[in-house]
């Protein structure tokens, strides 16, 4: 049986891209029920739990891609970047290179998480229990200097940062490459802006259902090009300043 799919809806969002944002429940699934499912990852995975956790969130990516307007999702793969951060490519062969949303998938305390943005944007989210405490220990991993102090002086705000961090490594697409420590956030801060590395990122934190989230997005490439995708906008590009253009070997405009 499919899980029930819950619409999340961040607060304060006049001025920013289209965005939609997904949960449901995890559960097992088969791998014939899924279109975003790479074999050989699944099989690695050491515990039922990860298993559950990623099927569950690509199950989710399919759900949330249809509910965008996607229909074709049997031409479209996931890829990872070189810092294991997800976007979403057609498969090589399909010959189709239109913009695609930008995504972010997330996981804890039992549901998939899964967030959507608009082409030229990317995407973090994160979720945690909102009365889940961070260790004394921790802190000084993910904060320094005055946060650090403020973070020892309010530790039920602990969780809150955790996960506007977690969502700002996201939307970066650096993961844990890039430093918690550096991603300085106010304490207690629902709405706020971020510069990170010459970058601007937008955030919302807000509890659903006693779950803390965290939600960030900025301007940027979401998508990782392949050969493919420059053959396609070199073509079109000649195509359309009305020049000779060449596909394959010895085929032209003016002698096909």
């Amino acid at each position: 049986m499919q899980p029930q799919v819950e619409v999340l809806s961040p607060p304060q969002l006049p001025d920013a891209p289209s965005i939609a944002c997904y949960r449901c429940r995890v559960q097992d699934f088969t791998l014939d029920d899924l279109v975003f499912v790479d074999v050989d990852e699944v099989s690695s995975f050491a515990t039922s739990k990860r298993r559950m956790e990623h099927l569950s969130g690509r199950w989710l990516l399919q759900h949330a891609l249809i509910q965008w307007g996607i229909q074709s999702i049997d031409e479209i793969e996931v890829r990872r970047n070189e810092l294991r951060a997800p976007s979403l490519a057609f498969i090589n062969g399909v010959w189709r290179n239109e913009p695609l949303p930008s995504i972010s998938i997330g996981h804890g305390n039992g549901w998939a998480y899964v967030a959507i943005v608009e082409s030229n944007w990317t995407i973090g989210i994160d979720a945690e229990p909102s009365d889940r405490g961070i260790a004394e220990n921790a802190l000084d991993l993910m904060a320094s200097g005055n946060e650090l102090q403020q973070l020892r002086q309010n530790p039920q705000q602990a969780i809150r940062s955790w996960t506007a961090k977690e969502s700002v490594q996201k939307a970066m697409r650096m993961g844990m490459k890039l430093n918690p420590r550096k991603i300085k956030i106010p304490i207690d801060t629902q709405v706020c802006d971020i510069s990170i590395e010459k970058s601007i990122l937008q955030l919302r934190n807000w509890v659903h259902q006693e779950v803390h989230i965290s939600l960030s997005w900025k301007v940027g490439e979401g998508q990782i090009r392949s050969a493919e995708d420059d053959l396609l906008d070199a073509t079109r590009e000649a195509m359309e300043s009305g020049q000779e253009w060449q596909i394959g070997c010895n085929s032209t405009r003016n002698n096909c």
